[in-house]
C-alpha cells in the first residue's frame, strides 16, 4: 500500500468514527451540540476528499476544544486513538518535508503496534489474566450489556483460561507479522474480529472503528519496509 493510499483511506476511516462518535452527542451534549454539527461537516468535508488538509486542521481544533471542555480525553483509549490518527493525519499533510510526512505516519503505526504488544504485556504480567480469573469478572461483573448467555461463560474457567492466553499471545506476537504482508492481513483481520466481538458483546463500539481507522498506516508502514525499500 503507498503513502498516498494509506493516507487517504486513513482519512476516510477516520472521518467515519468520527461521523459515528458525533452522532451519539447529537441527542445528548445539547449545550455544546454546535461543535458536534460543526464536526460532522468538517468529517464529510474530509471525506470527500476536495479539502483534506482544511477539514483536517479544524477537526485539530476541535479535538482541542473538546479536550477542555470534557478535562481530557474523556472515553479512554478510544479517544487517545482518534487524537493520535487526527494529529499524525494532519502531520502528514501539512509537513513540508517528505521525510516528516513519512515520519509522522510511521508513529502511527508504531504506536498501533505498540498498543497491541504493551496490552498483551501487562496481561501477561497480570496473574488474573493468566489464571484466566480476569475474563472471569469480565462475564461476570461487566456493566456492559452482557446476556445471560454470555455470563455463563464466567463458570467455565477452562475456557477462559484459554481466551484469556489467546488474546496474550495474539497480541504479543502480532508485531511479528509484520515480516510478511498476507500475515499483517491475517493478523488484522483476526484483530479487527476481536474488536467487533467487544463491540457486540460488550458495547465497546468506538475501539471498533477507530482502530480500525489506524491499520492503513501498518499496511503502509510494512509495505515500505520491506518491499518499496
Amino acid at each position: 500500500m503507498t503513502f498516498e493510499t494509506a493516507v487517504r483511506a486513513t482519512e476516510i476511516l477516520l472521518a467515519l468514527a468520527f461521523v459515528q462518535q458525533s452522532l451519539e452527542h447529537l441527542k445528548t451534549s445539547t449545550d455544546i451540540r454546535w461543535l458536534f454539527l460543526l464536526r460532522i461537516l468538517a468529517c464529510l468535508a474530509l471525506l470527500s476528499g476536495l479539502a483534506s488538509i482544511p477539514a483536517l486542521v479544524t477537526l485539530a481544533l476541535i479535538s482541542l476544544v473538546m479536550l477542555h471542555r470534557f478535562q481530557g480525553p474523556y472515553n479512554g483509549g478510544s479517544d487517545r486513538m482518534s487524537l493520535l490518527i487526527l494529529w499524525c493525519l494532519l502531520l502528514a499533510q501539512i509537513t513540508p518535508s517528505p521525510l516528516w510526512q513519512i515520519v509522522a505516519f510511521a508513529y502511527l503505526a508504531a504506536q498501533l503496534t505498540l498498543s497491541y504488544f504493551i496490552s498483551g504485556w501487562v496481561k501477561l504480567l497480570n496473574p488474573e489474566w493468566r489464571s484466566g480469573r480476569a475474563l472471569r469478572d469480565v462475564f461476570q461483573f461487566s456493566a456492559y450489556p452482557v446476556s445471560e448467555n454470555l455470563r455463563a461463560f464466567s463458570n467455565r474457567p477452562t475456557l477462559c483460561w484459554t481466551m484469556s492466553w489467546a488474546v496474550i499471545l495474539f497480541e504479543l506476537l502480532l508485531p511479528l507479522s509484520l515480516l510478511h504482508q498476507n500475515l499483517l492481513i491475517a493478523a488484522l483481520g483476526i484483530a479487527a474480529l476481536f474488536h467487533l466481538a467487544n463491540a457486540c458483546l460488550f458495547g465497546l463500539n468506538r475501539f471498533f472503528w477507530i482502530w480500525l481507522a489506524a491499520y492503513p498506516s501498518l499496511l503502509w508502514f510494512q509495505w515500505f519496509i520491506f518491499e518499496a525499500t
